[in-house]
């Protein structure tokens, strides 16, 4: 399995490094069959804390049917998150892992992008939740069913409130790819040292 970590300007090192850890988890320790390749407009991508972190792709060299997942941490928009979180390609991109039916999982705002690409119309989904719900009122504008819930699972697309609740995506995104390995994924939130958070699930 395959999964594209998109890493917009801006995005938060915190919402990146659960998809990196799970997976290296998984596949070191439990055997699993999983690759992590991450992927940005330009070579080098500058976290929201001025981190910079070489990627292995640039968008130009990708395709969604390359991969199985689609992962996006969020960001802060004082740090250019939305610009390219919002750019036409990348949501044609969503678009496109959408309608090939792959799991999409974001973190945070990450969500945010999934609304704008139109996917989220009808569909059960989160954001970040403090300062006033502000986000997810965005989210709702683009045609969410907003749940108060840590995480939120709809059909093929993971939803989360804010950075506390990346490995729990990470760990749903692992499940959704392994179904039949479920009872592994109990075992790896042990042994990280993870507990269950609360969750919303609408089939």
């Amino acid at each position: 399995m395959k999964i594209l970590l998109f890493l917009a300007k801006g995005f938060e090192t915190l919402e990146f490094s659960p998809f990196i850890d799970v997976m290296g988890w998984a596949k070191c320790d439990y055997r699993y069959d999983v690759e992590v390749v991450t992927c940005g407009f330009a070579k080098t991508i500058t976290s929201a804390f001025r981190v910079p972190v070489m990627v292995d792709r640039t968008f130009d060299e990708i395709a969604a049917s390359d991969f199985d997942a689609l992962a996006i941490p969020g960001g802060f928009e004082e740090y250019g998150f939305y610009e390219d979180a919002y750019d036409g390609r990348f949501l044609q991109l969503i678009r496109d892992f959408h309608s090939q039916k792959k799991v999409i999982a974001s973190i945070c705002v990450g969500a945010l992008p999934l609304g704008k690409s139109g996917i989220l119309q009808g569909r059960s989904a989160t954001t970040y939740h403090l300062n006033n719900g502000h986000r997810q009122r965005q989210l709702e504008a683009f045609g969410a069913n907003i749940v108060n819930s840590p995480v939120v699972t709809d059909g093929n697309i993971i939803t989360s409130y804010c950075p506390q609740t990346g490995p729990y995506v990470a760990f749903q995104l692992l499940e959704m790819l392994f179904p039949e390995r479920r009872e592994n994924v109990s075992l790896l939130k042990k042994a990280m040292g993870y507990d269950e958070p609360n969750q919303a699930n609408s089939e």
